[in-house]
């Protein structure tokens, strides 16, 4: 049986592990990242390739050093670097002598038959119906992820015992991930929807708001965000993240087939501060930015690989929408060199900071500086 592996990010290895089984092959999950992790593909790939590019690449070498012979890895359109992904590490790995396949899958909408015929030349389940069939069930793992996910940020502030919204969040994960039928996964779903609303929660509202926006990758994966949803929400801070990989599948996979002006409500957001789509996140960065200020959340908080275009462009904007719509941002660029203890002082502070302001505001506009870390 064909052994697939895929770059490990979040916990999106649940549904790509479903879908690659219904399909008829070998998963290959890559290991939970690591410092080993990192320093492979730091060690293999370009010195200013996005960070993302180098974990994704220690992803491969750990996967491949279980059996993986083959690497499932989207690809891309525009400005952002990661449509040259596949191509860049296919190059790197074969120069370093590693013989392994790539099926690069890019968005249905360039390539729709292409796209078909490799699925149909690969998997050995490959009738319309086994294609049915693996999406649907992959579909509802990545659904009940964010939808617990988000509860899970709504409860962990509040939470009266320290860590027990995590620890019943990591036993669904592993409940899901068990999960083989559709019967299954929605008992598990309404489980541990049940356990995290029965949590004791303090009788007030979290004290803090804060919008968590960047590239996607560095938004989505805790190993190389220091785990900073949990973090925050331990500090008792709210956090509205503005990226799901259900949201990301829906508008990238689907709208923008069938209804290509999907994303104008932030090109209209974004637009006085910046005009031109730039690639990746970066106008959803500048348009969330300016929702968190219309919507008063008390800061924003914007991560992003170093070196990443995309996210550069917007952090030149962020100052004018932070003045203009008095609200703080913090931006923090994550690398291989960034340390935990680092961010997690830098996350203190701007809390602390934060809370300062929301104790001496008098209801007037303030203006506020942005904050602009670099670990």
């Amino acid at each position: 049986m064909l052994k697939v592996t895929f770059p490990h990010i979040g916990n999106t290895y649940i549904p790509l592990r479903t879908l690659l089984s219904e399909l008829g092959v070998e998963p290959v999950v890559p290991p939970p990242i690591s410092d080993r992790t990192i320093a492979l593909g730091a060690r293999i790939a370009p010195e200013f390739a996005c960070f993302p590019l180098k974990v994704n690449l220690g992803n491969y070498l750990e996967a491949m050093e279980a059996g993986a012979e083959m690497i499932l890895m989207a690809g891309g359109v525009g400005p952002c670097r990661f449509g040259y992904y596949g191509e860049v590490q296919r190059e790197i790995l074969r120069d370093l002598g590693y013989d392994v396949q790539f099926l690069l899958l890019e968005a249905p909408k360039t390539h729709p038959r292409q796209l078909w015929e490799r699925i149909h030349s690969i998997f050995p389940r490959n009738t319309l119906s086994d294609l049915i069939r693996a999406l649907r069930l992959a579909w509802l793992k990545v659904a009940a992820l964010d939808r617990v996910d988000r509860l899970a940020n709504r409860i962990r502030p509040l939470e009266i015992q320290p860590g027990l919204t995590t620890s019943l969040q990591q036993k669904f994960y592993r409940r899901l991930d068990e999960a083989t039928l559709e019967a299954e996964i929605r008992r598990t779903l309404r489980q541990a929807c049940l356990e995290l609303e029965s949590v004791t929660l303090r009788q007030h509202e979290p004290d803090l708001r804060i919008m968590l926006v960047g590239e996607i990758y560095m938004v989505l994966e805790p190993r190389v965000n220091f785990a900073i949803e949990q973090t925050l929400g331990e500090m008792g801070v709210a956090v509205d993240r503005t990226i799901y990989l259900s949201d990301w599948i829906r508008d990238q996979l689907v709208f923008s087939i069938i209804r290509p002006d999907w994303d104008r409500q932030w090109r209209q957001m974004a637009k006085p501060y910046l005009h031109n789509f730039v690639g990746g996140h970066g106008l959803e960065t500048v348009a969330h930015t300016v929702e968190a200020g219309v919507n008063r959340f008390d800061g924003v908080i914007q991560l992003a690989p170093f070196t990443c275009m995309p996210e550069i462009v917007a952090m030149q904007v962020l100052p004018t929408v932070s003045r203009e719509l008095s609200i703080p941002v913090l931006s923090i660029i994550i690398d291989e060199h960034s340390a935990e203890a680092g961010v997690q002082t830098r996350l203190e502070a701007f809390i602390d900071l934060l809370r300062q302001k929301k104790r001496k505001a008098s209801g007037g506009n303030s203006s506020c500086k942005l904050i602009s870390v670099l670990t």
